[in-house]
């Protein structure tokens, strides 16, 4: 009887599932294609190299994801490293770093060190997101004149008033004219995002933006630069010929290989700690995903596309529209594909300019203010600090050297208490209750352990979390602790924490 009936209950959950599954799969499809070409050209290549990778990572990825509502494809976080080494080495070169950078990916997957990247001081991440979105955003500003970025964010920005000044309302040109379908995409988008109805609310701004540019420059003729696709896409997943991993040898290519995995790899597994926030279904397998994500950008590399990471804001279109497995991700790859290959004469109609007015939103929220203010008002001058050194670095000299200079900074924090770093976590059941007891420094340095304790946890038991022997903690500690609660008392789940006044301040929107 049992058996019977709880056959039809599966059935119906599974038929459930992937209802939702394929409704979220078009949303992410909507959402995706705009920025698949969007970062492609903010990236310094053809649009058709991001709309590879956007396949890559929906196909392949979401077959192998770790996380299994994130979905993968070009990031906007990658855009200004991929558009400075284009510019200095050649698209040709991108291919063998991408096959070198996934596989390093890969292999920090297989050697477990997902959980390493969760300890990236979130005041170097939210800086240099920060600065990538500024500068994604002073470079798109010359795409919506019709014209090419320069080479560097102080040269974007000592020709922004150029730009300005030599527009003429007397002689509607083709910069005129671009600028007012960039102006129309950034309105669109943004009168969208306040005014949408709640029953469209899942219809995304960007795809609304370029829809509407697109269709006032086909109808009015507009004499504007348009996107350039391929007639196949079969040409855009040309194998390698026999010399293509021969620029490896060059020292400077290989530490780019090595920049690319280390930032793609933190945001794809910061992004999914955000994503696991937003549901209550499976949690994250770091190493797993990392896996996934190197064999994703090996394949990018080997067909010359995009880098990937995964993206927070298709993730969070996924998760907003019901999905509840990977294939989700995995079917809006195969709407891509479909697109392109199908209906290739449609994308040729798209203006530049539209494209640029979509990354000048996506770039500008990144720039989010509201991080550096709640750093500083809860964690004090030190995590403020980093974050401005960060972002200053990252738009003045290049991604690099202020992640760098970000992660010396957060060392610093360690100074104080260098005498006596030990960290101890201890566990112990005491009636119903999980009791956890930290002891010692709490820093990065225990990061990764902590993080496993705390998802070993059985749900729905009540955890009380001792302080009392923390005599001290970083800010990418309390951070990590004030999601982590946040999370388990969402679900229903009783936590108390105890401890000393200055610790249990850094966890005050959370305690």
């Amino acid at each position: 009887m049992n058996a019977a009936t709880s056959a039809p209950a599966a059935q119906g959950g599974m038929t459930r599932f992937l209802a939702r599954d394929l409704t979220a799969s078009v949303v992410v499809f909507l959402v995706a294609m705009p920025l698949c070409m969007g970062i492609a050209i903010a990236s310094g290549v053809p649009p058709e190299k991001g709309l590879v990778t956007g396949i890559i990572g929906g196909i392949v990825v979401g077959l192998l994801a770790g996380s299994p509502l994130q979905v993968s494809g070009p990031a906007a976080g990658l855009a200004v490293i991929v558009f400075e080494f284009v510019r200095d080495n050649g698209l040709s070169a991108l291919g063998p770093v991408l096959v070198l950078a996934g596989a390093l990916q890969f292999v920090a997957g297989v050697a477990r060190l997902g959980g390493v990247f969760r300890a990236i001081s979130p005041a170097v991440v939210h800086g240099m997101l920060a600065g990538i979105g500024a500068l994604i955003v002073i470079g798109q500003f010359h795409i919506l004149f019709d014209a090419k970025p320069q080479s560097s964010g102080i040269d974007n920005l000592a020709m922004m008033p150029a730009r300005i000044l030599g527009l003429t309302p007397f002689d509607l040109r083709s910069t005129e004219l671009a600028l007012m379908l960039g102006l129309l995409t950034i309105a669109t988008m943004i009168g969208w995002e306040k005014l949408k109805p709640a029953r469209l609310g899942l219809l995304p701004g960007a795809l609304l933006g370029v829809l509407a540019a697109t269709l006032v420059a086909w109808g009015a003729g507009l004499d504007v630069a348009r996107i350039v696709v391929p007639d196949s896409i079969g040409a855009a997943f040309a194998l390698p010929d026999g010399g293509f991993l021969a620029p490896l040898t060059q020292g400077s290519l290989i530490v780019s290989a090595i920049a690319i995995a280390f930032i793609a790899s933190a945001e794809t597994l910061l992004s999914a700690a955000a994503v696991d926030r937003m549901h209550d279904g499976a949690r994250t397998d770091y190493n797993k995903e990392l896996r996934a994500q190197g064999v994703g950008n090996l394949l990018c590399g080997v067909f010359n596309a995009l880098p990937m990471t995964g993206v927070i804001v298709r993730s969070s279109a996924n998760v907003q529209a019901g999905a509840k497995t990977r294939l989700s991700a995995m079917v809006h790859g195969v709407w891509i594909l479909g697109f392109v290959a199908l209906l290739p004469f449609i994308l040729r109609e798209v203006p530049m300019a539209a494209l640029g007015g979509v990354l000048v939103v996506t770039g500008w929220k990144l720039v989010s203010l509201k991080q550096v203010r709640r750093l500083f008002d809860v964690h004090g001058v030190m995590p403020a600090l980093i974050w401005a050194a960060t972002f200053t670095l990252v738009v003045t000299t290049d991604l690099l050297t202020g992640v760098l200079v970000g992660l010396a900074l957060s060392a610093l924090e360690l100074v104080p208490h260098l005498r006596n770093l030990r960290f101890r976590v201890g566990e112990k059941t005491e009636d119903e209750t999980v009791r956890l007891e930290l002891e010692g420094a709490a820093t990065f340095l225990g990061l990764t352990r902590l993080t496993n304790v705390l998802e070993q946890l059985p749900p729905s038991k009540a955890v009380h979390v001792d302080l009392d022997r923390v005599h001290a903690i970083d800010h990418t500690t309390a951070e990590m602790l004030n999601e982590w609660l946040v999370r388990r008392r969402a679900r229903g789940d009783e936590v108390t924490v105890s401890g000393p006044e200055p610790i249990l301040k850094s966890l005050a929107h959370a305690v």
